[in-house]
């Protein structure tokens, strides 16, 4: 009997390994046809989104971006300052005939912002053909003059201007600008700023710097605006700001509590017109009397103050 049930036990561990491996086979056919079924569906949606893309795509660029019916017909520009309307939309980048609807509205911005002389600017479209800018110009409230060597010898005086909250600028060529330069209005020269200091488009933060600026500021809003004329500031020292008048004048602040520096320059000046006398120095810094220096009146040329500035009405061009 042992050896009739061997035979027997082998036979049956052959048929089990056959169907062992059978159905393996048949599992490893099965995966093997969803695998391909999952593959072909996968491409046939990645196709069949890239075929939508491709025909959006040109539905866009044959309807809208390429549709004349959508070339920027106008350009209108609208400034608060004295820039040409021609300038700004050179500027800007833009030209008519050019889509309305591709154009980069931020790039058109950062072209114009790029410009040391824009402070800030806003483009809009207006449908169906029209470009719309706003731009707000700095004013400049001084220059900087920098000495500078000529290549063939001699000096030449390479000029800056600074707006009021310090922005550095390059002045504006007379062809950019709407209307002419009034020689008779003069900004004051500020003097003791580093070179380094002087890159268009950036602020100075420097402390002399600023308080200089809020000085002058105080200064036009001040009665002394329609008294006499700032020729120069000297902020060379840490310590104090010192304004040259169109008279002659020196007066000597300290870095703050302007408006009461200012009225004490008003009593003082006052006094002099009174006395026929001019004020040859004034130090404002001390805090306790007015230490001052006198000039006859007769000596000195008359006072020449600046006419109180516009105000910048905002202009449009087409």
């Amino acid at each position: 009997m042992w050896p009739f049930n061997k035979t027997k036990n082998r036979r049956l561990n052959q048929t089990r390994v056959l169907d062992v491996q059978l159905r393996s086979s048949r599992v490893r056919a099965a995966r093997l046809r969803m695998a391909t079924l999952a593959t072909a569906i996968f491409l046939t949606v990645v196709l069949g989104l890239y075929a939508l893309w491709a025909v959006g795509q040109w539905a866009l660029d044959r309807f809208v971006y390429e549709n004349p019916s959508f070339a920027i017909q106008r350009i209108e520009v609208t400034t608060d300052g004295v820039i040409s309307a021609d300038q700004l939309r050179r500027w800007s980048g833009v030209k008519p005939g050019d889509n309305l609807l591709a154009l980069d509205l931020s790039r058109v911005k950062q072209n114009l912002e790029m410009v040391a002389a824009i402070k800030s600017s806003a483009v809009e479209r207006i449908l169906p053909g029209t470009l719309r800018i706003r731009v707000t110009e700095r004013e400049p409230v001084a220059q900087i003059n920098v000495p500078h060597p000529r290549p063939g010898g001699g000096i030449e005086v390479v000029v800056f201007q600074i707006d009021g909250e310090g922005c550095v600028m390059i002045p504006l060529d007379p062809r950019q600008r709407s209307v002419p330069l009034q020689a008779d209005d003069p900004l004051p020269v500020l003097s003791g700023i580093s070179v380094g200091d002087l890159q268009p488009g950036r602020k100075i933060e420097t402390p002399q710097t600023q308080a200089a600026l809020r000085l002058l500021a105080a200064f036009e809003s001040s009665p002394m605006a329609s008294l006499v004329e700032v020729k120069r500031i000297d902020i060379a020292s840490r310590d104090i700001i010192e304004i040259t008048t169109g008279q002659g004048s020196s007066i000597t602040f300290a870095p703050d509590h302007f408006d009461q520096q200012l009225n004490r320059w008003q009593a003082v000046h006052e006094w002099g017109l009174k006395a026929n006398k001019v004020i040859a120095t004034l130090d404002l810094a001390v805090p306790n009397n007015v230490p001052a220096r006198w000039l006859e009146a007769s000596t000195v040329p008359p006072s020449s103050a600046r006419p109180p500035k516009p105000q910048r009405a905002r202009k449009s061009n087409v």
